[in-house]
């Protein structure tokens, strides 16, 4: 493996809109090359996902969750209490990004005051938006 190589990333979509999945996981291929993504659909199927992960292979845990707010069954909030509740990530491994296209600074403050929480992203996510969160340099 030659040193320029970077190790693949991997990134955890939780949206309940599969065209901004399907959009979102083409924007990410465009930006970083090497990426693995798992799209779910609501925080309770990605609370799951996670659990199992925990429990089988710790070091595959996403380095990036991409959580948008509003999803049925669980919401961002509820998933991100969730998270915590059970500890899934003790380590610190995944970055938690809110993608939302919510533009209420209620949310916006509300992400904010999640430590887990990195930053409030807003929709529609482009690849400049991508680089920037994923710290790639272009």
């Amino acid at each position: 493996m030659s040193p320029n190589t970077s190790k693949s990333v991997s990134v955890l979509l939780v949206d309940d809109d599969e065209i901004n999945n399907f959009i979102s996981i083409k924007l990410i291929k465009k930006a970083l090359l090497n990426t693995e993504i798992m799209a779910c659909l609501n925080g309770k199927f990605a609370i799951d996902q996670l659990s199992e992960i925990q429990r089988k292979d710790p070091d595959k845990l996403p380095d990036y969750i991409l959580l948008d707010i509003n999803m049925p069954i669980m919401n961002g909030w509820e998933f991100l209490d969730e998270y915590k509740r059970l500890n899934l990530d003790p380590l610190g491994k995944s970055k938690i990004y809110i993608i939302s296209s919510s533009v209420f600074s209620n949310d916006i403050n509300k992400a904010r005051s999640y430590p887990l929480v990195k930053d409030f992203v807003s929709k529609p996510l482009n690849v400049e938006k991508i680089k920037e969160l994923f710290g790639v340099n272009t």
